[in-house]
């Protein structure tokens, strides 16, 4: 069998684009992984996304927009993708060692979040810990909370978090920050946002949600204690990108795209935080999921 469109990944931006396929009549798999939904799903509450006045739970997001791609029709098999071979069409996708033909494929595997790795993290994710601030800054306006990094991301973070915390301790392990000269000027020109250079966590305290942290000192390796109400690591997110070959990336490994969705290869698109390493939204990846979804149907029809 040779699918229309296959979409591998399943996320925000996989599954909108699914919606946009099947909806077009187009036959659809989705390769969405043995943990499937994207980062969303390891989110609690969400506020920004458009529909949900009061908000939504992540998980609670993710399961209406596959049942959503699932009513029109979309097949999902929740496998891994292991290799793709985009030499020529119909494309030949490898997943759960068995392998799916496509007269058009979806990237759309995101990107993951580079953590801290430290003691007590894991499980404050979403309860104190958390790596966007346009997200979730309002829970913790009047508070005092980090910024863990030291590049454009961190500075950002920093500036959003200094509109509603008390304040704002921006940490990083080296003397000099990596971010340009104009987003550090922006930060430290705020009265809210405060510095910690050679410093770095090693774990993070608190019964169920975040209570403070231990430092360590990176030139004397002195640990100290120091309360705080919720961490942002800020510290880049990894693109899923490494196994797909042949197609063209840039030096972070996020894959180039043309006309928002287009990649190198020809029928074979890329959509959200695998290809758009700034806004980070969700509302945003399925945004570039409508586009890619959109843009294979049209590719379908000039092939007619």
């Amino acid at each position: 069998m040779t699918y229309d469109v296959i979409i591998i990944g399943s996320g925000p931006a996989g599954l909108t684009a699914a919606i946009y396929t099947t909806r077009a009549n187009l036959k659809t798999l989705i390769i969405a992984g043995t943990k499937w939904g994207g980062q969303l799903q390891l989110t609690t509450l969400v506020e920004n996304f458009p529909g949900f006045p009061e908000g939504v739970q992540g998980p609670d997001l993710m399961n209406a927009m596959r049942r959503q791609a699932e009513r029109f029709g979309a097949e999902i098999i929740e496998k891994d993708f292991s290799s793709g071979d985009f030499s020529k069409s119909p494309f030949k996708i490898t997943a759960g060692e068995k392998e799916y033909l496509g007269k058009s494929v979806i990237i759309a595997t995101g990107a993951d979040m580079r953590w801290l790795g430290v003691p007590g993290e894991a499980e404050k994710i979403g309860h104190g810990v958390s790596t966007c601030a346009p997200c979730d800054a309002p829970f913790f306006r009047n508070k005092n909370v980090m910024v863990v990094g030291g590049g454009d991301s961190a500075m950002e973070e920093a500036i959003v978090l200094a509109n509603f915390a008390t304040s704002v301790t921006v940490v990083h392990r080296r003397e000099e920050f990596r971010a340009c000269s104009m987003m550090q000027k922006k930060a430290k020109e705020n009265p809210k946002i405060n510095f910690l250079f050679n410093s770095e966590i090693t774990e993070v305290l608190g019964e169920g949600k975040v209570a403070g942290v231990k430092i360590k000192n990176t030139k004397t390796t002195k640990i100290s204690e120091m309360p705080i109400d919720g961490i942002f690591v800020a510290i880049n997110r990894v693109p899923n990108s490494k196994v797909f070959k042949g197609i063209a990336m840039d030096e972070e490994g996020y894959i180039k795209v043309d006309n928002h969705t287009k990649t190198s290869v020809d029928g074979v698109f890329a959509a959200g935080d695998i290809h758009n390493k700034y806004y980070k939204q969700a509302i945003t990846a399925a945004g570039f999921g409508a586009m890619a979804g959109l843009a294979a149907e049209r590719y379908l029809e000039s092939l007619k």
